[in-house]
């Protein structure tokens, strides 16, 4: 069984930075595409960020423009996301989530086999 924890959530002013954390445990880490995604209060779950197993490919949703980034240690079978310039409307639960095999680029939520519980980010105006 896969376990996934997150940390790194928290209150931030807007234009601020959080780095998020996920913590892989249960299964070889490598084998799996990784992927952030986030729910905010009254929407749907979507993609935040995606990356390969080894990391050499990075996908991001259209809305993070350059502010988001993805990466990954396979030594601490950790996968990051760090966040700049927060806005008010990134305001949402962000969860880690695992795939055996290959991400893709907005990929579905059911198309993710393993889920964390969630972190909280909040930003203020």
């Amino acid at each position: 069984q896969v376990q996934l924890v997150e940390s790194g959530g928290g209150l931030v002013q807007a234009g601020g930075s959080l780095n998020l954390s996920c913590v892989v445990s249960g299964r070889t880490f490598s084998s799996y595409g990784m992927g952030w995604f986030r729910q905010a209060s009254g929407k749907e779950r979507e993609f935040v960020a995606g990356i390969s197993w080894s990391g050499t490919s990075t996908y991001y949703g259209d809305f993070v423009k350059g502010r988001f980034t993805i990466s990954r240690d396979n030594a601490k079978n950790t996968v990051y996301l760090q966040m700049n310039s927060l806005k008010p409307e990134d305001t949402a639960v962000y969860y880690c989530a695992a795939r055996y095999g290959a991400v893709v680029p907005n990929i579905a939520t059911r198309n993710m086999d393993y889920w964390g519980k969630g972190t909280l980010v909040t930003v203020s105006s």
